[in-house]
């Protein structure tokens, strides 16, 4: 005998609830997908931020992605150990150190973000392009606001 569905009317009107349901199909497609190639949703977050920002630091990663620096420090150690990215030292402020891709991380984030591009498609089909468009704009207005 199977139970009857939990009602969830009482929690279906708190964003932050419907948005982490959401979050943990997303983050399943994401692992389903990228987990192969041995990423973490922070792990690649990273990775692209690198590639798309030239003369990054540590320092500026943290504070993108709400990373504490002793965290920052472990996991971009990690990255290293990998191979995928390197710290170099910035030719504009000598104590500062620029974390850059290596040939391999290179790679690995042209591999994984052809992945990424349809690893939500399946997640997302009840979605018209015009609605997922817009449910994109809202979640940028909320959880990157404090970037802007």
């Amino acid at each position: 005998m199977s139970a009857a569905p939990l009602d969830h009317s009482k929690l279906t009107p708190l964003v932050g609830y419907v948005a982490s349901r959401a979050a943990l199909v997303l983050r399943k497609d994401f692992e389903r997908s990228l987990g192969p190639l041995g990423l973490k949703v922070l792990d690649y977050s990273l990775l692209v931020l690198v590639a798309s920002n030239a003369e990054v630091n540590q320092k500026q990663l943290g504070e993108a992605l709400d990373i504490s620096a002793p965290n920052m420090a472990i996991t971009i150690d990690r990255l290293v150990e990998r191979g995928w990215v390197e710290r170099v030292r910035s030719t504009q402020d000598r104590r500062a150190m620029i974390i850059h891709l290596t040939a391999a991380g290179r790679e690995l984030v042209k591999r994984a973000q052809k992945i990424a591009a349809t690893m939500e498609e399946q997640s997302l089909a009840r979605l018209s392009p015009a609605e997922r468009a817009l449910l994109v704009e809202l979640l940028v207005k909320v959880g990157l606001r404090a970037a802007a």
